[in-house]
């Protein structure tokens, strides 16, 4: 299946972004930023077309497991934004380049997620120096700290000064030598101010070709996944919703008959449904108590966000209307965009069937799951009032009976 490699990384660091804010106070478009300044050092080492991409991806990417480890180790509200920080370096490195490994990258890739924190000195986490460190990593690094420290959402003469005098005087400390000088030499107040808030995304898609990709159903499952970790990890209420959804989706398209290639996009969009909840306010989404009429509007447009995040993507047009379409009813009275059944495949019927039927039955911290039957029963009256698709529905009971039994 191709799909435009550019649009897949851009909107997975937009993703990653939205929650890394809110954990860890980094500025919005963080991920972005760090892609487009590696990609400036990249080019003083002369990078290849294909490498400067996998720099990109990598840059984009290197705090994919970020959230993951926060919320596995501690828990949100546990600790402060600055404790959190010492707390996750190392371990994130070693999840982020765990999860990595099986993204189709052109060249390998081995050790600049794993490494994007060791100085050249060797005082990193894994105690490495500048000539055990994969270039990619190195140069990771050197961006990635100057955008934590220097905040390059918005830029000045005077920041760009204190910049260079930083790295001048933790050269062959924090930094290599070479980073340093690639950044003296190919970072100019121009590329930085570049980098501003509401410029870096225009500008990263204009620094790298336009690229296709062949994805395999193994790619595109492994893929995904990442999507639905990053989505899961917002909220201790929906811990490993979205992957529940996504094998739901991989089990009924297996009973459908589908190829491997509609099985693993039915996977996606069910690994992606809920993406949009990353914009939505966390004190919201957390809410335990029953949300007002206001609050109840703001999580809805979820959805609507579902789309926007995915519909750029060159080549995921069915998954971006499968995924977005998961609150839609046959009536004409679900959201965002009040479909009614003429304009419901059985994909996007499906994915609602299933958004309900996943919802009602896990546990989460404030109920336990219902029980397959007791599901079953809701989602039948939801028929009855024509909302759902009554033949999809005796599906899923017949699939997941002997699971829940």
């Amino acid at each position: 299946m191709k799909i435009c490699f550019n649009d897949m990384l851009y909107s997975f660091s937009y993703a990653l972004d939205c929650v890394e804010h809110e954990l860890v106070g980094v500025t919005t478009y963080h991920s972005k930023r760090i892609a487009y300044l590696s990609i400036q050092l990249g080019k003083y080492f002369d990078l290849t077309v294909e490498e400067q991409l996998d720099l990109a991806a990598c840059a984009a990417l290197h705090d994919n497991a970020l959230t993951e480890y926060i919320e596995d180790e501690y828990g949100k509200g546990n600790a402060s934004k600055e404790s959190k920080k010492e707390l996750i370096i190392g371990k994130h490195c070693l999840l982020g380049e765990r999860n990595i490994k099986k993204l189709p990258f052109f060249k390998d890739v081995k050790g600049a997620i794993l490494f994007h924190h060791e100085c050249a000195d060797g005082s990193g986490p894994f105690m490495k120096k500048t000539s055990e460190t994969p270039l990619y990593a190195r140069i990771i690094h050197l961006a990635d700290q100057v955008d934590a420290m220097f905040d390059l959402s918005v830029v000045t003469d005077e920041k760009l000064q204190k910049i260079v005098s930083f790295l001048k005087q933790e050269e062959d400390k924090l930094f290599d030598r070479d980073s340093v000088n690639a950044f003296l030499q190919n970072v100019t107040p121009q590329t930085l101010i570049k980098m501003e808030n509401g410029q870096i995304e225009n500008v990263l898609f204009e620094e790298l070709p336009y690229m296709e990709r062949d994805y395999t159903p193994e790619e595109l499952i492994h893929f995904s996944s990442l999507y639905a970790n990053i989505v899961d990890y917002k909220s201790e209420f929906t811990k490993e919703h979205s992957l529940g959804i996504a094998k739901k989706c991989l089990t009924m398209a297996k009973y459908y008959g589908y190829d491997e290639e509609k099985q693993a996009k039915l996977y996606f969009a069910g690994a992606v449904h809920d993406i949009g909840k990353l914009v939505v306010e966390h004190d919201i989404l957390e809410k335990p108590d029953k949300l007002t009429e206001d609050e109840y509007e703001h999580i809805k447009t979820h959805a609507y966000y579902t789309y926007q995040m995915l519909h750029k993507i060159k080549g995921l047009e069915e998954i971006t209307r499968w995924a977005s379409c998961h609150h839609e009813k046959l009536n004409g009275k679900g959201y965002p965009f009040g479909k009614t059944k003429d304009q419901l495949g059985k994909e996007e019927r499906l994915m609602a069937c299933l958004d309900i039927y996943q919802a009602l039955s896990e546990e989460r911290p404030y109920k336990k799951g219902m029980s397959h039957e007791r599901s079953i029963q809701i989602l039948q009256k939801m028929v009855n009032r024509k909302e759902l698709d009554g033949n999809i529905v005796n599906d899923i009971n017949l699939v997941f009976q002997s699971e829940k039994s």
